[in-house]
């Protein structure tokens, strides 16, 4: 069993930045592949950002390219979800998950553990 843990979420400006981060106990998280969906009112769970087992590929939803990034610690046994240039449109309950993907890193179904959340508000 891993329970997940996610801090740093808050209200922040339109261009500004938050760091998310995700700390795991009960195992360590360099055995999972991370990742980090997100769920706005009304809408369903959206794929944010994945990174695999050793860090060696990452992947991120098509509107979040580019401004956000996934570095993992797994001497601390932590990932982050660094998000810049913030858009009002990123307003969500961000989640981190992990799980052994085999497949899709973009289905929420395939991971197993989950954290339970963090809000973010971006103000315009």
């Amino acid at each position: 069993q891993v329970q997940l843990v996610e801090s740093g979420g808050g209200l922040v400006q339109a261009g500004g930045s938050l760091r998310l981060s995700c700390a795991a106990s009960g195992r360590t998280l360099s055995m999972y592949d991370l990742g980090w969906f997100r769920q706005a009112p009304g809408k369903d769970r959206d794929f944010v950002a994945a990174i695999t087992r050793i860090g060696r590929s990452s992947y991120y939803g098509d509107s979040v390219g580019g401004r956000f990034t996934l570095p993992r610690d797994n001497a601390k046994n932590t990932v982050y979800l660094q998000m810049n240039s913030l858009k009002p449109e990123d307003t969500a309950v961000y989640y981190c998950t992990a799980g052994r993907i085999y497949g899709s890193y973009y289905e929420a179904a395939r991971y197993d553990y989950w954290g339970q959340g963090t809000q973010v508000t971006v103000s315009s």
